[in-house]
């Protein structure tokens, strides 16, 4: 009897042990402002141009989503969307700039995980101020306000030992530290879930010095370069133009030698505010423009040459160590990027480029290789959609919702639109506040701090988003429709606050940590 007790029990065991070892492991890269257009698995303006091999094999080997967007576009409450599965309002962190910091304490999907047996780790960027929360394993970037540094990048490993880096550029740096820990730290006997990071092709866009020969050509313009902002009131009073903001800094004009540490710092951000100025005395006007355009491109293209080649590291690694197979491995940005697209660049805004992000998957156990989707994904699925691929169940009150059958090509009801909402102004681009609704086929913007303008935008006919089409007869029934959607977005993710409400979140002015830290 007692044999056959001890067989039951080393069956169970077994059984339990390697229906835990069956559950995939994760890997979820994500790059910092890493537009659409510089990803070449999607054959996009700049492709051909700028291949992303490493990267486009992700693409390869799963799905690759064509319609995902994030919820308010802008570093820190991206990232903060994503880890919670909610919108910006509700999560508390809407703003990078006198937002405060993120709450640690609340629900987060890594915590799920870890909760849940998983091994997990944050390696690169993070970005929110408060110490990483929900993670076995974290080394993250702590210096210029939590935004990292290309070189001598300062991390806090496991939220208390503080460490300078110097040997490696940030890039090559974060993707070390992440096969370290799946190499030497990780525990063997869990599954892993790690979120690999990078602050590239972030603002200032200074490449690992091995890049800086990568591009030599000039790269073309996009066609709406030279951008009137016609009929879009808001899109007129920005400040983010190639032309007319962008600082020395941006374009790695040096100083003169004999000025000082507080004279330089005032020298590199000339530029933020519109002050003109040109790298000498004979360039000017439309050649002035087209100048800083290529430096701007070149460095950040080279930035992504960085980040493809650390991603073809990681996938290397995978497949050497027997991991690719049972190892979901994910690439994504925290949002989109102006590659001068409207003359810009950053982000903040409902356009397309900035309001969509690249987002690929594979999985080879259970995503068909060379698959793609086109449904509407918000950031916020993508939490609730790693839950669910690992068996775990999706909390109610997440606000996003998995899209594992979609990987597994069945068909599904899915959303028919997607609600966006930004709050950060003036500082730094002086981007209006704005909240709209996207169908795919049709958009409509509202700007309410300042001014009370609205924007339409018929998408299948004018994908550069050049048009307005709200207050023409014609549009009004498609203007009531996207209206009465906004409202039913809004009630249904709690957003439903007044004008007044909306704006006093924009007005809130809490010092972030890291705001007078290492900058």
């Amino acid at each position: 009897m007692k044999q056959y007790l001890s067989l039951i029990f080393f069956l169970l065991f077994s059984f339990g042990a390697r229906s835990q070892d069956d559950r995939p492991n994760v890997v979820f890269v994500m790059s910092d402002d890493h537009a659409v257009s510089a990803v070449s698995a999607y054959n996009d303006w700049l492709s051909e141009l700028a291949p992303t091999p490493n990267i486009d094999r992700i693409a390869k080997d799963g799905m690759l989503m064509h319609a995902t967007y994030n919820t308010n576009s802008i570093c820190g409450p991206s990232r903060a969307a994503i880890l919670t599965g909610k919108y910006s309002h509700v999560n508390g962190f809407f703003k990078n700039e006198k937002g405060g910091d993120f709450d640690s304490s609340q629900q987060t999907f890594p915590k799920i995980f870890q909760r849940n047996g998983y091994n997990t780790a944050v390696i690169g960027k993070w970005h929110l101020g408060t110490a990483p929360t929900g993670f076995d394993y974290s080394k993250v970037m702590v210096n210029h306000g939590g935004q990292g540094t290309y070189f001598n990048t300062v991390f806090v490993e496991n939220g208390k030992d503080t460490i300078v880096e110097t040997e490696r550029h940030s890039t090559a740096q974060v993707a070390y530290d992440a096969i370290n820990w799946l190499k030497n730290k990780r525990n063997k006997n869990k599954p892993f879930m790690l979120m690999y990071q990078f602050k590239a092709p972030h603002r200032p866009w200074t490449p690992n010095p091995k890049f800086n020969e990568l591009y030599t050509d000039d790269f073309p313009q996009h066609e709406t370069f030279n951008d009137d902002y016609e009929g879009r009131v808001a899109a007129s009073q920005n400040m983010l133009e190639i032309e007319n903001h962008m600082n020395r800094k941006d374009l790695k004009v040096p100083p003169p030698p004999e000025l000082s540490a507080k004279e330089k710092n005032q020298y590199y951000k000339f530029g933020n505010n519109g002050e003109y100025w040109s790298p000498s005395d004979t360039l000017s006007g439309a050649a002035l423009k087209s100048w800083k355009y290529q430096r701007y491109i070149k460095d950040y293209l080279r930035c992504v040459a960085g980040v493809d080649e650390a991603v073809g590291q990681m996938l290397d690694f995978l497949k050497a160590n027997e991991l690719d197979e049972n190892t979901i491995v994910i690439y994504t940005s925290d949002q989109g990027f102006y590659l001068g697209e409207h003359g810009w660049f950053d982000k903040r805004w409902m356009y397309e480029p900035s309001f969509r992000m690249p987002f690929m998957i594979k999985y080879p156990r259970k995503i068909s290789p060379g698959s793609s989707n086109n449904d509407l994904l918000l950031n916020i699925d993508f939490g609730p959609t790693l839950l669910d691929l690992a068996g775990i169940e999706v909390p109610k009150d997440m606000q996003g919702k998995s899209f594992k059958k979609q990987l597994f090509g069945k068909r599904t009801n899915w959303r028919d639109a997607i609600y966006y909402h930004y709050y950060e102004y003036p500082f730094w681009h002086n981007v209006q506040p704005h909240y709209g609704v996207s169908t795919g086929k049709y958009k409509l913007i509202h700007y309410y701090y300042d001014m009370d303008e609205w924007e339409l935008f018929d998408l299948e006919n004018d994908k550069n988003e050049m048009q307005n089409l709200y207050g023409k007869p014609q549009y009004s029934k498609i203007t009531k429709a996207l209206k009465s959607k906004i409202k039913d977005l809004q009630i249904q993710y709690g957003d439903d606050m007044t004008l007044d409400e909306m704006r006093a979140m924009t007005d809130v002015n809490i010092q972030r940590s890291y705001s007078n830290r290492n900058n």
